[in-house]
């Protein structure tokens, strides 16, 4: 037997999940005798999507299937896909019908226009790639969520951050987080399931995670990520959010997280408390280690110029003047 492509193995492993999922009372259908299986045997959804059971057993091992469009849609009726599987189903097949060919990579990178809307939002932000590497945040969002320059580049990654100890501890319900990033990054291997990075990424969380490896193998997918979170701060307690994706130019993916009514008091605190943290913070680093510049700073309106460490000097705000000796 030979086994194609990656895009064909995961077209067949994509089928195969959502028929396993699927029970015949979901369909309608007469569960008959008895069963091995609680979901769907293929010979089912072969003669729901008039087609030959040795063809339908085909396209699940990957083996010399193209399926065209229509068989596709007869498929994704046999099996009750919505729109959001219909449409990774759709990618999937049009992959495997030219392995060969690479898609177009190019960097991930932070839209100018959203660094500028991420920075004006009063609320936690931050972007993420279509990996789900973290590319920009806002201080609130770092108070809230733990700040990405903790960890190395390579490890600032969503996916990878819900997985380890420390998130089980800030975040209340971190498995329904993980659900909808899982299904996001699936959404995004479909288009290039070769990538290096989504390789990188996949292979270490399934190593490390044993939970990872039983969710990424349901094949869920998803074109957009919301949900309710509570999270556990260790200075104000804990926090009930909403958090909703949008979607930028790129590919990239702006996360903003919204107080649940009756908890917003609690975000203005912790964003009252952010720009003191920081500056404790920054006193504690060494200014020639972290780029940071020592001077004497005043406001405009105020005759007295203070000294302390700011930021590196391109990026003060406007209303600041900078006194050297």
């Amino acid at each position: 037997m030979t086994i194609e492509s990656s895009p064909a193995r995961e077209l067949g492993l994509f089928l195969r999940s959502r028929r396993e999922q699927t029970t015949p009372a979901q369909l309608g259908l007469e569960p008959g005798g008895r069963r091995r299986v609680a979901g769907l045997r293929r010979e089912e959804v072969a003669a729901l999507a008039s087609l030959s059971t040795d063809y339908y057993q085909r396209l699940e091992q990957g083996r010399n299937a193209h399926p065209s469009d229509a068989i596709l849609d007869s498929i994704s009726d046999a099996l009750d896909l919505d729109e959001v599987e219909r449409s990774h189903l759709t990618r999937l097949a049009q992959a495997s019908r030219n392995p060969s060919a690479t898609p177009r990579r190019h960097p991930a990178r932070v839209p100018r226009n959203a660094r500028a809307l991420l920075d004006a939002t009063e609320l936690p932000a931050f972007i993420v790639s279509e990996h789900l590497d973290v590319l920009a945040w806002n201080p609130l969002a770092a108070e809230l969520l733990g700040d990405p320059e903790d960890l190395p580049p390579a490890e600032r990654n969503v996916l990878l951050t819900l997985f380890h100890d420390e998130a089980q501890l800030r975040f209340a319900d971190c498995r329904a987080m993980a659900i909808e990033y899982i299904g996001m990054l699936r959404s995004t291997i479909a288009r290039d399931p070769e990538h290096p990075r989504a390789i990188a990424i996949v292979g270490a969380l399934s190593v490390r995670s044993a939970e990872f490896r039983t969710l990424w193998a349901r094949h869920d997918v998803r074109d957009h990520v919301e949900g309710r979170q509570t999270i556990r701060h260790p200075r104000v307690g804990d926090i009930d959010v909403e958090w909703d994706a949008y979607s930028l130019a790129g590919g990239a993916t702006m996360i903003v997280m919204t107080p649940r009514p009756g908890h917003e008091d609690r975000l203005r605190l912790l964003a009252a408390l952010t720009p003191e943290r920081r500056f404790r913070e920054t006193e504690q680093r060494a200014p020639e280690r972290q780029g940071w510049t020592s001077g004497r700073v005043r406001l405009d309106k105020s005759p007295h110029p203070q000294t302390f460490v700011t930021k590196p000097l391109h990026s003060l705000p406007r209303r600041y003047t900078v006194i050297t000796r």
